[in-house]
């Protein structure tokens, strides 16, 4: 089973994303555009595991608590690693250090039985798109159109609560099942 950690957003914040990946797509057809119903500010991706890991990774998850609620500002766009050569043209997420903290929790719990600490440091944000070799003339159009744009706003979210999600890999592109569910603040987990 392919795993991971993630948070859901708002349908409003999903709707004002979707906007503007419908006003992008034909610029740059060479992208590989997520579905906008998958977009999800993933935590940890674990990756496969074993059916009889599953358990014990929910055991740990339960463990943990934060204090308060995520605060999350989705805005701006940009792309990694660089605007040069694009991999990946993402949103970005504003929160505060909860939102780190909550990773940063997440890979500790999970490490003792056996799931490796994530070397790269977290750097929360929606990926939108995935470039294999992206069409420089394309590449062009999209990035004007960000310019043109302005400061992008796409709204809000206090989340509550967080998912294990299973990722079952399609042709017409990733399909997601909740398999279990974590309150952030307080309370008993799903």
């Amino acid at each position: 089973m392919r795993v991971f950690v993630a948070l859901d957003i708002p349908d409003d914040v999903r709707a004002a994303i979707g906007a503007l990946i419908a006003s992008l797509r034909s610029l740059c057809r060479a992208a590989r555009w997520v579905r906008i119903e998958g977009l999800h500010v993933t935590l940890k991706f674990i990756g496969e595991v074993q059916p009889e890991k599953i358990e014990p990774i929910k055991a740990s998850l339960s463990r943990i608590r934060q204090p308060v609620a995520l605060e999350m500002k989705f805005r701006n766009a940009g792309f990694f690693p660089n605007e040069r050569r694009p991999r990946v043209f993402w949103v970005g997420i504003e929160a505060g250090a909860e939102l780190s903290a909550l990773a940063a929790a997440i890979d500790e719990s999970l490490e003792p039985i056996g799931i490796a600490r994530d070397l790269r440091q977290f750097s929360p944000h929606l990926t939108l798109a995935r470039f294999n070799s992206p069409e420089g003339a394309a590449l062009n159009h999209l990035r004007e159109a960000i310019s043109r744009a302005g400061p992008l706003e796409f709204g809000s979210s206090n989340a509550h609560e967080f998912h294990l999600y299973q990722s079952n890999l399609k042709p017409g592109g990733a399909e997601y099942t909740r398999l279990a569910t974590f309150l952030i603040a307080g309370g008993e987990s799903q």
